[in-house]
């Protein structure tokens, strides 16, 4: 996309400002807003940087646009800041927060499930109309809002999504205690279309760049406003629980200490088709594993790189055998396409041991057991039906 636009003249880059935005009728600003270290909230440092050095360039009335995830109010802020930094008059302030995911953000992009545009003036939203015009005419419905109310659809959304993990990773804690099935529970939910069956997939916890930070965000805006999210609060401490537990679960397959075994992990980064380390589940999994005085071989297709520095004193394997060499268990973390067609019977040949801890129930029981393996999954009871 990038080679195309560039040669057909549609797409440019620069790195003088005031040569990028002259004659825009919109500026996007894309800037990461990471959770601050010491309170928890989103750090906008690099969303006001922008808007300053921005209110220095812009020569005409033109419509600032805040594509970042920021809380709610932030539109007000930018509004003026840019009054005060001496933006030209006639100045607007849109919010079109994003819901990419990460790994297929560019289907998302085309066929997004809608587009949302908080706007107080009909110039900004005109601008952003004709903008996502192409998008509309795929009958991809745009949701024209107020600007705060735009703000708080985007930690809304994800605050939604990470609980509907949450819920099923605990429904899976429940079948493995009653001998149920987690994965027929969440199909027969979500067959009911007031559910739907995403984000209904048990795991070791959420992770990424935008759960974990957009939770916090919301928790910290509610509070600074006296307002109690208890749903939300409850979200983040299961998911917390959830990661920290991973380790005792591998732990207790191997009869209960892992002192001096060799661990096998498969799967690094937060989820498939990326190599974001943020919030993985597999950072306090192996920690935790490595200070319990476990070996830990791991092996991710692309994230090796953002995992070294992470998880120190692990060794990182080659490919998903070599990981398994001589191993005492084998624990699948991350649920990448590639080890759902891994032969288990060289795993079973390669390794010391002969246990399997599915962490995202890739495997099939049967198959498992078949090669000659114990298998442990999430919430699948002692039969996988």
């Amino acid at each position: 996309l990038v080679k195309a636009n560039s040669e057909r003249g549609r797409l440019s880059f620069t790195t003088d400002l005031g040569e990028g935005v002259d004659g825009a009728e919109a500026v996007f600003i894309a800037v990461g807003t990471p959770t601050r270290a010491e309170d928890g909230h989103a750090d906008l440092t690099y969303v006001f940087a922008a808007v300053r050095e921005l209110a220095k360039v812009l020569k005409g009335p033109t419509v600032v646009v805040t594509k970042s995830t920021v809380p709610v109010g932030t539109g007000d802020q930018i509004a003026a800041l840019l009054e005060k930094e001496g933006a030209p008059a006639g100045m607007s302030v849109a919010s079109n927060p994003e819901f990419l995911r990460e790994g297929a953000a560019i289907r998302d992009f085309k066929i997004p499930d809608r587009i949302v545009v908080g706007a107080e003036d009909d110039k900004a939203r005109e601008v952003l109309r004709e903008i996502y015009r192409p998008l509309f005419l795929n009958q991809a419905p745009i949701l024209m809002t107020g600007r705060r109310t735009s703000e708080l659809i985007k930690y809304a959304a994800n605050a939604f999504l990470a609980m509907k993990i949450s819920f099923i990773n605990e429904m899976a804690n429940l079948c493995e205690a009653v001998d149920a099935d987690v994965h027929d529970v969440a199909r027969g939910i979500g067959l009911d279309n007031r559910i739907g069956p995403k984000f209904l997939h048990p795991g070791p916890g959420y992770g990424g760049s935008c759960f974990p930070k957009d939770t916090l965000a919301l928790l910290h805006t509610a509070a600074d406003v006296g307002v109690e999210q208890r749903i939300v609060k409850t979200v983040v401490e299961v998911n917390d629980d959830r990661k920290n537990s991973m380790a005792d679960r591998v732990a207790k397959a191997l009869g209960g200490s892992v002192q001096g075994k060799r661990i096998a992990i498969l799967g690094l980064a937060f989820k498939q088709n990326t190599d974001d380390m943020r919030d993985a589940p597999s950072i306090p999994l192996v920690n935790s594993l490595l200070k319990q005085g476990a070996i830990i071989s791991a092996y991710d297709p692309v994230a090796t790189d953002n995992a070294r520095g992470l998880m120190e004193g692990a060794e990182f394997a080659k490919d998903a055998y070599a990981a398994a060499k001589d191993a005492d268990a084998l624990v699948v973390v991350t649920e990448w396409d590639e080890f759902r067609g891994l032969d288990l019977e060289r795993f079973a040949q390669a390794m010391s041991g002969k246990l399997i801890v599915d962490l995202r129930n890739v495997y099939n029981r049967a198959d498992a057991e078949e090669a000659g393996f114990s298998y442990i999954g999430l919430g699948r009871g002692k039969i996988d039906r």
